[in-house]
């Protein structure tokens, strides 16, 4: 049978019938308290058909957030909003990780308990505003985190994995991409420390390395993923040698036998906001044996191209999954696709969520 992206994959301790993920996408639809809800369980049931959910990007603290209406996964309460949705999904026979974040600077007052600054390695603040839920702020500079205050980011990590696992995920995978906390902290552009956890690549992947190892003490390595975003620009990131940077960590994280690495590719847009051509899953498979999801302005030919070439093993869909939710079934019928309403990928309500057509509906 020839390799594609209908065939099954075994991904660390899961199988996928079929190698058409769905990739992380923040759509800002939790309810009060951070809280996932009836409507996030509906939306994932219905892609359910896809190879591997990966659920959107969910903040293992309450200094975590920096975008309104974002789920968490540190209560009971956010334990028991997300086991309506891991229910669902696998009621519909598919299977669901959880995405670990932490934002760091990519923040405001607005979203800090107490109104504190964000907290990030260095106090750069970045260009661009952010979101409040009211109107646009400029981004403030963030307080430089001690050095005494990582061990607990590191343990906030491990109890948003534990309380993963009690939502009954499948797995997680950590965000260490589109500058957050950890890619904060493994590029040199934001991270200006001169202690253990700055300078050269080996200190700035510290904190990385430490995380991972960590969650998997709760999950076990065949149930952990991790995302990286090499070439990507958003939010303001930046790296004076990106093939260096994450062709080290990926070496540092080979022996670990991690599920998955989820690298995403240069897109048309990120080389429009000045992101340097070439660094992705392709350039970093010499650096990486284990298995890859590529992401970044696939489609089905170009996906399964990059399958018979070797440097990806599945790939994630983001905004084609986002409005087809049978995605693997038109893909498979090669049927039309429904067009994406951006307007509505960050609005309230069940519009632009729910609410995209299925074949035959």
């Amino acid at each position: 049978m020839s390799l594609d992206l209908f065939s099954p994959l075994q991904l660390g301790a899961v199988r996928t019938p079929n190698r058409i993920y769905l990739a992380p996408l923040t759509r800002c639809r939790a309810e009060p308290g951070n809280v996932p809800c009836e409507l996030n369980a509906e939306y994932y049931k219905q892609r359910a058909s896809g190879g591997l959910l990966i659920a959107e990007a969910t903040s293992v603290s309450p200094r975590g957030f920096g975008y309104p209406n974002t789920p968490g996964i540190f209560t009971d309460a956010h334990i028991a909003g997300w086991r309506k949705v891991t229910d669902a999904v696998h009621a519909a026979g598919g299977l669901i990780f959880l995405q670990l974040w932490h934002v760091g600077r990519i923040s405001h007052p607005i979203f800090q308990p107490n109104g504190d600054a964000p907290v990030a390695p260095s106090a750069i603040r970045p260009r661009g505003q952010v979101f409040t839920g009211t109107g646009m702020e400029d981004y403030v500079t963030p307080r430089a985190l001690d050095a005494s205050e990582i061990p607990g980011i590191i343990a906030e990590y491990a109890h948003g994995a534990k309380a993963a696992k009690a939502a009954q995920f499948d797995g997680v995978e950590i965000h260490n991409a589109n500058g957050y906390l950890l890619d904060q902290f493994l590029r040199d552009g934001t991270n200006q420390r001169t202690d253990s956890y700055g300078g050269p690549v080996e200190n700035r992947s510290r904190l990385t390395l430490e995380v991972v190892k960590t969650v998997v003490d709760v999950w076990g390595a065949d149930r952990v993923g991790i995302r990286f975003s090499p070439g990507g620009v958003f939010n303001d990131m930046r790296d004076s040698d990106p093939l260096r940077t994450f062709g080290y960590v990926l070496q540092q994280l080979e022996p670990l036998n991690l599920a998955f690495a989820h690298i995403t590719r240069v897109t048309a847009q990120d080389l429009a906001h000045g992101a340097v051509e070439g660094i992705g899953p392709r350039e970093l498979r010499p650096h990486y044996r284990g298995k890859i999801i590529a992401n970044g302005g696939f489609t089905l030919e170009s996906g399964n191209e990059a399958l018979r070439e070797g440097w990806a093993d599945a790939v994630a869909f983001g905004v084609p999954f986002l409005a087809n939710p049978d995605s693997p079934e038109r893909f498979r019928r090669n049927a039309p696709l429904n067009e994406a309403d951006p307007s509505t990928f960050y609005a309230p309500g069940a519009k632009g969520y729910t609410d995209y057509p299925a074949l035959g509906a």
